[in-house]
């Protein structure tokens, strides 16, 4: 099956800023049997046929449609709701998470700081997984054990450890 990515122009979904963006609005399933003038689609990945195909389809003729591959075998990732199609780069790239964070060179938001290193401890010789979050107000990394919500932690990146909150 070929997935297609309905996309509209709208203001920053995230609310951060003011820039215009192509969002996906929906994604939408089509059989690989589908006869356009490159042959049979699902022969033909990111292809304009395809696309074309979407717009005559859907009788939506100033939509724009993007090929989103479910292996994420091409243009970055599966697209889903609310993500934003890059044109200069073909790529989908995620909502962005929290106003802080900025894209990468590989196109994934990164905290500013690190996410910790240490994501476990040992509770009476059972290592258990802390709980972890990012606090955008602290900007840092904030953690919980599991058997004890109630004390908190502080990731210390200079320190590569967990301190008390």
């Amino acid at each position: 099956m070929a997935h297609f990515a309905e996309l509209e122009s709208k203001t920053d979904p995230t609310g951060f800023t003011s820039d215009t963006h192509l969002v996906v609005r929906q994604v939408t399933v089509v059989a690989n049997d589908v006869e356009t003038a490159a042959g049979p689609l699902g022969e033909n990945d990111m292809h304009v046929d395809g696309e074309t195909w979407c717009k005559n389809f859907f009788n939506k003729p100033d939509t724009n449609f993007k090929q989103t591959s479910y292996n994420s075998n091409f243009r970055k990732q599966y697209a889903g709701i609310g993500y934003t199609y890059d044109e200069t780069k073909d790529v989908f790239i995620m909502p962005q998470p929290y106003q802080s964070w900025s894209l990468d060179s590989n196109n994934d938001w990164q905290a500013p700081v690190t996410y910790p290193t240490a994501t476990t401890y040992t509770s009476n010789g059972v290592e258990k997984h802390y709980v972890i979050y990012w606090n955008e107000d602290n900007l840092r990394w904030i953690a919980y054990d599991g058997e004890d919500p109630v004390n908190g932690f502080n990731w210390d990146a200079s320190a590569l450890a967990w301190v008390p909150a």
